[in-house]
Formats: structure tokens, sequence, C-alpha cells
């Protein structure tokens, strides 16, 4: 699964990695949980483009805005059949812009956290959906959720779900959702991880020391 991630890259770092159509002022954050507003690439008509959403999907079809703290991540094997993401799944789909995400480890009476980034350190796109809802006052709320897929050989030490890192050249058919199958991943090896500090499992620490490798037996 995908529970919190950081965004950290600069704006011009994630406008020149994404070919948006401007600059976004951006403030990193290290700490990204759900419910929380986030920003996340699709694509117009002009072309690319940057939106801040609601991380945890809102059907169209939705009474209650609630049942989107329950649909945070989406399993990439069940979009055409799922009824909460089949609509999103035929014509919106989005990148999630990150340059980490954290996963958790049972051990001796506690969860460690552990930073997940791509080994040279830089961002990368994780597939999404997003969606349209109104609520009570008609006003339109867009979300998001965050696609998973299988742990590749390198996560599944840490756990069996990981976000789908959608590779740099498969970001074009994703976005246009022109294809049934889901993109290629980012393999493995091109991917690392290290323990950080239990701050990160409170939502509510949104600090650089989030990120900071730790002993192993810290």
């Amino acid at each position: 699964m995908c529970g919190r991630y950081a965004l950290t890259s600069s704006p011009a770092v994630i406008a020149k990695r994404f070919h948006l159509l401007w600059t976004p002022a951006l403030a990193p954050h290290y700490n990204i949980a759900p419910g929380q507003m986030i920003p996340v690439v699709r694509q117009t008509e002009q072309g690319r483009g940057l939106a801040l959403m609601k991380w945890g999907l809102i059907p169209s079809w939705a009474k209650e805005a609630s049942i989107g703290m329950k649909l945070i991540n989406a399993r990439g094997e069940t979009l055409a059949d799922k009824p909460a993401f089949r609509a999103a799944y035929r014509r919106r789909h989005c990148l999630v812009p990150a340059d980490a995400f954290y996963e958790w480890k049972a051990l001796a009476g506690y969860k460690q956290p552990y930073c997940i980034r791509l080994a040279d350190d830089g961002p990368f796109g994780m597939a999404g959906l997003w969606e349209h809802w109104k609520d009570p006052d008609g006003v339109t709320v867009e979300t998001c959720t965050i696609v998973t897929v299988e742990a590749n050989a390198l996560i599944a030490q840490l756990h069996e779900r990981m976000p789908l890192i959608v590779a740099p050249d498969n970001y074009d058919a994703w976005l246009a959702a022109e294809s049934k199958d889901l993109p290629h991943a980012v393999p493995a090896e091109a991917m690392r991880y290290y323990p950080v500090s239990r701050l990160v499992s409170n939502a509510r620490n949104d600090l650089s020391a989030c990120l900071d490798p730790i002993d192993d037996d810290a």
C-alpha cells in the first residue's frame, strides 16, 4: 500500500521532470498523509498541468465524503472491476509526484518505518486516478487515489504491496488512459530503502528529519 510519502524537490525540478506547462508554487513536504491536499499531474487540452486534489478518492455517486479515507489506494489488478474506481480508470488517470514513500515493518514490539526512494534519489511519478464529486452544497471536490501493485523483490522485504511507480517513458500513455494494461513500473534494482525515525509515524511531524536515515538498531 501507500499511506505516507514525501515531495521535496524544487518546483523547477518537478516542472522539468513531468514536462509541466508552468512551474508550480509548491513547498516541500516530508510526511504527506491521506486526507491532505496533494499535487497531481494530469493531461489537459493544453498539455500537462498540475492540480491540487484531496488524497482519498470519492466516487461521483458517493453519498458522503468519508468514503474517501477508505479509498486512498486502488489495487491495480481490479481497477476495471471495482465500482469505486471503474469510471476513473476509463478516463481520469494522473501521476502523483513524490521523492520518497514510507512503509512500516513489524519488529520486536514495534513497527519500524522505512523510507523508499529511487536509487538516484530523484523524483518519480506514482500512478493515480482522480474523480470529481459534488458535496451537499453543490461544490465540486476533486479527489485522487494512488494505484498499488504487488511489491517487487526489494519492497517485498517490507510489505506485500507498493505504489505503481511509472517509468517516465510511460507517462504519456498512462495520462492518456489509452491502454487497459498497467504500465511497466521501475525495476527493483532502480530503488533503495533505509530505516528512518519513528517521527514519521505521526502525520503532524512534517519535518525534514523524517527522511534522515538512522542506524538499523536505533
